[in-house]
């Protein structure tokens, strides 16, 4: 357990968790902007629409100068997401990648920093064992007191080589079903999805129980919401975006130009 004045009681984690997976289940589809430090999530969390906080491992790893992939230390992840949930009192969810390690036990810290949530990835590992680690996962949350909300990843579409695209939504079907068996409450299948796509797997899977990434190429968050997904999330590209911004403002400050009139002050804590 973070010993951080600012980290939440456990019994407060258990009540995000329930508001969480409350916001999984409702008819309208969750919205995630996924976030990557305190004040990328300071500035999401004060956004009218926003009803809870997901944060993006790829850009927590980028932020600190690593690549994706584990290749963060733990210790630098969690406590970059300590400091995500001290900047807001909405439901945190992180992106624990494949769970470095010991998925149980990475869920059991996340959760002692304020954590009722995680993304949890297969990485097309067998079966069987994907199954123990979503499982591990939540038998660790459950001796927290924690109902914790597994958003459980398969990455059986973007890791598909040597299948067929309709034996690669087979394959996310079966994975996702033990899963959910293994107590997840959604099933993360990324990659861009089209609208007969998104119907097998919802009707494999089960209504708000699909959880897709929308990049280039995808449906939006209404299309998806009317096929029955639950939650539709951004990954690294919200930080890609704010990147961008940041070189194009470079290339014009060093090519003479101003501040737009139009910024406004976003990083004042």
């Amino acid at each position: 357990m973070s010993t951080n004045e600012n980290s939440r009681p456990t019994s407060r984690v258990a009540e995000d968790a329930r508001a969480l997976a409350a916001l999984y289940e409702a008819p309208q589809i969750l919205r995630v902007v996924n976030v990557w430090d305190a004040v990328s999530a300071k500035v999401v969390a004060d956004l009218p629409g926003t009803t809870a906080i997901a944060t993006a491992g790829h850009g927590i790893a980028a932020s600190h100068g690593y690549p994706d992939g584990e290749r963060i230390p733990f210790e630098l992840m969690l406590a970059s997401l300590e400091r995500i949930v001290a900047v807001t009192d909405l439901p945190v969810t992180a992106d624990l990648d494949g769970g470095f390690g010991d998925a149980g036990e990475a869920v059991r810290r996340a959760i002692g920093v304020g954590v009722c949530g995680a993304n949890i990835e297969d990485q097309m590992r067998p079966l069987d064992e994907s199954a123990l680690v979503m499982r591990a996962a939540m038998g660790a949350a459950l001796k927290e007191g924690v109902n914790f909300v597994l958003n459980a990843r398969t990455d059986a579409l973007i890791k598909s080589e040597g299948r067929s695209r309709a034996e690669a939504i087979d394959e996310a079907i079966l994975r996702g079903r033990a899963y959910l068996e293994a107590g997840a409450q959604c099933v993360f299948v990324p990659g861009v999805l089209n609208a007969d796509e998104t119907r097998a797997l919802v009707e494999g899977i089960g209504e708000r129980r699909v959880s897709v990434i929308g990049l280039p190429g995808a449906l939006s968050a209404a299309e998806y919401e009317a096929l029955g997904v639950a939650r539709i999330s951004y990954g690294p590209m919200p930080q890609n975006v704010a990147l961008t911004a940041l070189k194009r403002l470079g290339e014009s400050l060093l090519d003479d130009g101003v501040i737009p009139e139009s910024t406004e002050k976003l990083n004042n804590f």
